[in-house]
């Protein structure tokens, strides 16, 4: 018998360490080579890993939900085969003592005074809180910003007991407090991720939001016509396909508005290229399937890839580059679109646009008094790089594509 540590591999580029989502196998079990034995997933994706040899489980690294350094211990097996390789050790060199210098006059250094712990207490966000990995994951997992923790320890490091007296303040000034009948959900895998990046969304980004009424009435007639007399070849097309022409339209006018920006470099990138991030739910929660080079597809092109994204996604079969490099995003609930909505921007991006529910209202067309199909448009932007006043003219040029649809068809 020998000892096989299965370590855990490095699963994408520039990738650290990756959260065990779930765990197939438990210590006892016998697996064959190639057996699922768990699912890691990283910011990137989600990957299930399989057993390099066959044998008898004896250890598991870590829980449901915890995280994994890239290299550490993740599974040990007991093998009729040869065990982990030994590492080579390296051969060790002696070097020659060097030869002592002359004593050099002792110079007198002023001992250092200590920086009283009061003056290092309170958040500094100009610079990254000083904490050890065991307080940061511990703040990590309790949902808490390190930058607002007052530090007492040496040099303004923030200790376990500086992060227990700033969650025992919290709750005393309106914190949370467990009821009667409760339950504890731990916060893992997708769910995790989403909450992270919308903090992270939320406390770098000044988020403000514009909403346009924009008259569908035309846009829905053409949609219909163009749903029955469409090729069989040719897929059914909903409004998607047509806020994505437009988003394309405006995005090389307002290039500021198809960006991101790199906050920790201070450098805002405006990009040739419209890859529309596609915001959809799925069974394992919010994701972005990103539609590359939307300003080189038509609306027909532009409705099959959507479905082809789509369907990925819900099956958990995108791959993990159609999940990354948007330059702006389109989010929409569909049929349980509301009046209005302020969506959070997709971080680095600058922009999010988002329609909402179409509804038979009445108003004033040329004197008279009809019934039109209006709907609301909103949109986020970051207003560190997109000023007010060139965010309605986007949305409002977007509201003229959308009304006078022929347009959306015209280079």
């Amino acid at each position: 018998m020998a000892e096989y540590i299965f370590k855990m591999p490095d699963i994408g580029e520039g990738v650290t360490e990756a959260e065990i989502v779930t765990w197939h196998v438990k210590v006892g079990e016998t697996v064959e080579e190639d057996a699922p034995i768990c699912d890691a997933m990283t910011d990137k994706a989600t990957v299930e890993l399989t057993a390099p040899v066959a044998g008898k489980i004896t250890s598991i690294g870590c829980a449901d939900g915890e995280i994994m350094a890239i290299g550490a211990a993740l599974v040990v097996f007991e093998t009729d085969g040869e065990g982990t390789p030994a590492e080579t050790p390296k051969k060790e060199t002696v070097k020659p003592a060097p030869k002592k210098a002359a004593p050099k006059p002792a110079i007198k250094k002023e001992t250092p005074k200590p920086v009283p712990a009061t003056l290092s207490r309170g958040p500094n966000p100009s610079t990254k809180p000083l904490a050890s990995p065991a307080v940061r994951k511990a703040a990590l997992d309790a949902d808490i910003d390190l930058s607002l923790v007052p530090a007492s320890g040496k040099a303004g490091n923030i200790t376990r007991a500086d992060l227990k007296a700033y969650q025992e303040g919290g709750a005393r000034t309106g914190g949370y407090a467990k009821l009667a009948g409760g339950m504890d959900i731990k916060v893992t895998g997708m769910r995790r991720v989403i909450s992270e990046r919308m903090s992270e969304a939320k406390r770098r980004i000044p988020h403000f939001t514009f909403v346009e009424q924009i008259d569908m009435t035309n846009l829905e007639e053409l949609r219909t016509h163009l749903n029955k007399t469409r090729a069989e070849h040719q897929p059914k097309l909903t409004l998607i396909p047509f806020f994505a022409r437009a988003i394309v339209k405006a995005a090389k006018l307002w290039p500021q508005c198809n960006a991101t920006f790199d906050d920790d470099a201070g450098v805002i990138t405006q990009h040739n290229a419209v890859h529309l991030g596609m915001a959809a739910q799925t069974p394992n929660g919010l994701m972005v399937p990103v539609l590359r080079h939307a300003e080189s597809l038509d609306v027909w092109q532009t409705a099959i890839e959507i479905a082809r994204l789509g369907e990925a996604a819900k099956t958990g079969s995108i791959a993990a580059s159609e999940l990354s490099g948007s330059t702006i995003t389109l989010t929409s609930l569909g049929k349980l679109a509301g009046v209005t909505a302020t969506p959070v921007i997709n971080r680095p991006e600058v922009g999010i646009l988002c329609p909402n529910k179409i509804i038979d209202t009445p108003v004033v067309k040329n004197g008279q008094v009809v019934v039109r199909k209006m709907m609301n448009f909103s949109s986020s932007f970051d207003h560190r790089v997109v000023d007010g006043f060139h965010a309605a003219e986007m949305i409002n040029y977007i509201k003229d594509c959308l009304e006078h649809p022929a347009t959306l068809f015209l280079d």
